[in-house]
């Protein structure tokens, strides 16, 4: 007899729990479609003359501005040594198809949650020797 109430009172729990989201004209909430889309992406990000960019092994992303994208500018920049120093992030986020005819990025990401900035700018790749000039 206590385990027929005890399921009918957690039936009765869980069903009459309900999930209402509202969407906010101002922000994006998270949907139960739209979560699949959230993924999860490391690589170098960049804030260098207005132009907002995620670069991994195998993508480039142009980033959306919005409040989070500024976030993570401003902690990105209190790592930054000169403008062009790109820094490790890892970043949750949904990747789009850019509809921006200005931009030269044909995938944008919104970014939806910031889960680290690196310490230190991510190291060159390619370093330009500098020589003296003979006289």
């Amino acid at each position: 007899m206590k385990k027929i109430i005890l399921m009918l009172m957690l039936s009765a729990a869980v069903f009459s729990c309900k999930n209402s989201e509202e969407k906010n004209n101002e922000t994006e909430e998270v949907t139960t479609e739209n979560v699949d889309q959230i993924q999860t992406y490391k690589g170098d990000f960049i804030n260098s003359e207005g132009a907002l960019v995620l670069m991994g092994p195998n993508y480039i992303f142009g980033v959306k501005r919005d409040v989070v994208s500024d976030e993570l500018s401003k902690k990105v920049a209190a790592v930054k040594v000169n403008d062009y120093d790109m820094v490790g992030v890892v970043v949750r986020g949904v990747v789009t198809k850019n509809t921006d005819k200005e931009s030269d990025w044909e995938e944008e990401i919104t970014i939806k949650e910031i889960m680290k900035v690196n310490e230190k700018p991510s190291e060159v790749d390619i370093k330009l020797n500098e020589s003296e000039k003979k006289k």
